[in-house]
């Protein structure tokens, strides 16, 4: 029986061969994108789901409530760590965790000949007992519990002494100042960690090098803690909440509590909202999820209408078959059968297609991803989305068929209902619906990123570069200076602490004359060289920029949003306090954003400082002449620095960086609403072009009658743009309900504007129009004598 539901598949697939090719390949091209979000998405929730302390990992947090508002973030006081596994039970590890370059650049090791650079953090004694980051010489205890000992991948190993075993017992040079004593070599971080880095330092250096860890106002450091098999994250949490008082008195106006968010979350779930968490790259994780299922949906929607069209082909088979006694069930297993056949032959080839996809694809989302063929869990996953494909798609057709009354049938009286007709046009809409949908996403999300490229930061980005401050830099910031400025392809050059797009430290010690005492305010502050104001290209709304002409030691300058929450009226000349540090406002500038657009410009307080041993190097180069300006910097830092390989960034491409997910979504849903219009247009193609073989004898009349060819365009087209007409009623309120919503992730964003509304609407038209014309044009000018002779 099998071997005869085969065959009469097989021979079905090739006496059409037209509509097969377009089932199939529309089936093909729903599973092969559905294949590549289902291995995108996969790879996103794995991300730290290998540690095996996964389950009793934490990360802890800040929650802050201030100034009518609650905040949140990751960064912590410097010795949490430390306090919290000494003074909570439950709390078996804990470490501190930072990074040891500043922002966008990295450390510079020496050893023998070999000069690289490398990315990498401090890390508490205990944390390769937490982490599952395994090593492949030295002992997790001891790997970085002594100071000037250093852990180091196996790529940074090799790169450096040849192999994991050599490297144990070396020593390397940091950063052209410190020897660093090699006391363990862990496998390559994996791609799918959160995590990320080249090597590890020991804690106590942290805290050495750095004594304003010691103040528990300050905050930089993550933290993170394992908690014993047997405790009760709920009243650990409870016990941590006010933890920090136990080290710092409380202050009126703020109030400062610590929670705890397990490490396996983190990645997905990193965004807060007033204080809690609230989301983060899992909302997109589903929003992909949602767009695979329909556009797999929508190609199993091309099959059944397909399917169904070609019904009146098939009718007579299905009558005789009954009257030689065949049973409902028995058809309806061939015809799911011929369905499973038809995906099988689809999920081949979508395999094929996903293999030749996935380096673009890779390259396009910043993935590592291979097609998982030799695993066996993949090929369930094959399996049951074969068999859930295939009843999806041949469940209504076979169920639709195999209700034929086979004396209407054999009497060539077969009609369809009007239920059977609302069903099938249901489903075009729904098609269409979806694609214009996907083309109003894609707009809209499309404007936003130009919107966000193209906005005015407050400060020019174009011909600016950051060079990280390093080695002898540090402190022939002034001689690099000059030299660079003795050359006219360079304009002007400053510095500051992080870079322009980075400025996360914050302070709420800032005071100033009749302030309430119960106010508490969280600044931004930066810290900057000489020519700040010229060489950001920032607007001077009062006073003026740090000066060698006065003594700006204690000197500040303030942005908008800052002196706004001040309210001073005339701030240039006002004394405020930064903590211990008393001084005077003599500069205020407009609002520009050192943070992405996604949130709002915060009070931002500046100070000078020229001898800051870390940070960013400013160059404002000269337009057009930006390769030259480069060469020249180049010769500089190699003449000043040269056990430091010369690195830059440019401004608008470290911008750019904070919005990677976003231009991911960007150029995935441009490809989704693409596919999307292209397995419907296959769908409606098909539909064309049997509705105009079912109507030859039809046309053939009019025509004989004396109907124009664009009679009988306009007949026929106008049948298939009536559910798309009614598509874009239920797609536009619901895309932009659904954008709407995304855009307010961002504080600063666009308007959807109803030109989104009417360019999807009439791309879906044309598309449509396109599509179905070849068939309504080769039918109107068709000669109708080969039509009727038959009658």
């Amino acid at each position: 029986m099998f071997n005869n539901y085969f065959k009469t598949a097989w021979r079905n697939l090739l006496r059409n061969k037209a509509f097969s090719l377009i089932n199939i390949l529309g089936l093909a091209l729903g599973l092969a994108c559905s294949l590549l979000i289902f291995l995108w998405v996969q790879d996103e929730r794995s991300v730290d789901a290998f540690h095996k302390n996964g389950r009793d990992l934490y990360q802890v947090y800040e929650r802050s409530h201030y100034d009518g508002k609650i905040d949140a973030s990751y960064t912590t006081q410097g010795l949490l760590a430390e306090e919290l596994k000494n003074n909570i039970p439950q709390i078996q590890y804990a470490s501190g965790l930072e990074y040891a370059s500043a922002p966008g650049a990295q450390n510079t090791f020496e050893a023998g000949d070999k000069i690289n650079k490398m990315s990498g953090m401090f890390a508490g004694e205990d944390f390769f007992k937490m982490f599952s980051f395994h090593l492949l010489q030295g002992n997790a205890a001891t790997a970085i519990s002594d100071p000037a000992s250093i852990a180091i991948s196996k790529k940074m190993a090799e790169l450096f002494f040849g192999n994991p075993s050599n490297a144990i017992g070396k020593t390397i040079t940091f950063d052209n100042k410190e020897n660093l004593l090699v006391t363990a070599v862990f496998e390559d971080v994996p791609h799918n960690s959160s995590l990320q880095f080249d090597f590890l330092r020991s804690w106590t250096d942290f805290v050495a090098q750095n004594n304003w860890v010691h103040n528990w106002s300050n905050t930089s450091p993550q933290t993170f803690v394992q908690l014993r098999k047997d405790a009760d994250a709920a009243k650990v949490q409870a016990q941590i909440k006010d933890f920090i008082y136990r080290y710092q008195s409380k202050t009126k106006g703020l109030k400062t509590e610590l929670a705890l968010q397990p490490f396996t979350q983190r990645y997905l779930y990193s965004n807060f909202k007033d204080g809690y968490i609230d989301g983060g790259r899992i909302e997109y994780v589903r929003l992909f999820s949602i767009v695979a299922i329909f556009i797999l949906l929508i190609a199993c929607i091309n099959f059944m209408n397909l399917t169904t069209a070609r019904s009146a082909r098939r009718a007579k088979e299905v009558g005789i078959r009954k009257v030689i006694g065949a049973l409902r069930i028995s058809l309806i297993k061939q015809f799911i059968g011929e369905a499973l056949l038809v995906t099988l032959l689809a999920i081949v080839i979508a395999l094929v297609l996903v293999s030749l996809l996935l380096p673009s694809f890779n390259q396009l989302t910043g993935k590592q991803l291979i097609l998982p063929l030799h695993q066996f869990d993949f090929w369930i996953m094959i399996t049951a989305l074969l068999l859930l494909t295939g009843l999806i798609a041949g469940s209504y057709p076979a169920f639709f068929m195999a209700s034929f009354k086979p004396v209407r049938v054999l009497k060539g009286s077969l009609k369809l209902s009007w239920t059977n007709i609302f069903f099938r046009k249901g489903l075009v809409v729904f098609q269409f619906a979806l694609s214009v949908m996907f083309i109003i996403a894609t707009i809209v999300i499309y404007q936003q990123m130009q919107y966000v490229q193209t906005k005015n930061m407050g400060y020019n980005r174009d011909n600016l570069l950051y060079i990280p401050i390093e080695g002898d830099l540090v402190g022939k910031y002034e001689v690099f200076k000059q030299q660079a400025l003795n050359n006219t392809t360079i304009l002007n050059v400053s510095k500051m602490r992080n870079s322009p797009t980075v400025i996360e430290h914050h302070t709420n010690s800032i005071d100033w004359p009749a302030k309430d005492p119960n106010l508490q305010v969280s600044f931004a502050d930066g810290v900057v060289g000489y020519d700040f104001i010229k060489t950001m290209d920032l607007q001077l709304l009062a006073g003026r920029d740090f000066s060698k002409a006065y003594n700006d030691s204690t000197s500040f300058i303030l942005n908008e949003t800052a002196v706004n929450k001040i309210g001073f009226k005339n701030p240039v000349g006002q004394t405020v306090s930064w903590g211990n540090r008393k001084g005077m406002v003599v500069g205020v500038v407009k609002d520009f954003h050192f943070s992405s657009l996604h949130q709002q410009i915060e009070p931002l307080i500046i100070r000078l400082d020229e001898n800051w041993s870390w940070g960013t190097i400013l160059v404002r180069v000269k337009g057009g002449q930006t390769k030259q300006a480069i060469a020249s910097l180049q010769r500089i830092c190699k003449q000043l620095n040269p056990k430091f390989p010369f690195t830059y960034q440019f401004s608008d491409a470290e911008y750019a960086k904070l919005y990677n997910s976003e231009q991911v979504v960007s150029k995935l849903s441009s490809l989704f609403a693409f596919l999307a219009i292209f397995i419907s247009c296959l769908g409606l193609f098909g539909l064309a072009m049997f509705t105009a073989e079912q109507r030859s004898k039809e046309i053939g009349i009019r025509k004989v009658l004396g109907a124009s060819a664009k009679n009988i365009v306009a007949l026929l087209s106008v049948n298939f743009l009536k559910p798309v007409a009614i598509a874009f009623l239920i797609a536009f309120p619901v895309a932009w309900f659904a954008m709407n919503n995304w855009l307010q992730g961002f504080a600063y964003r666009i308007h959807i504007s109803w030109l989104a509304f009417v360019i999807a609407g009439v791309a879906a038209i044309l598309i449509a129009l396109i599509t179905i014309s070849f068939q309504s044009i080769k039918a109107a000018i068709a000669n109708p004598v080969k039509s009727l002779r038959t009658e």
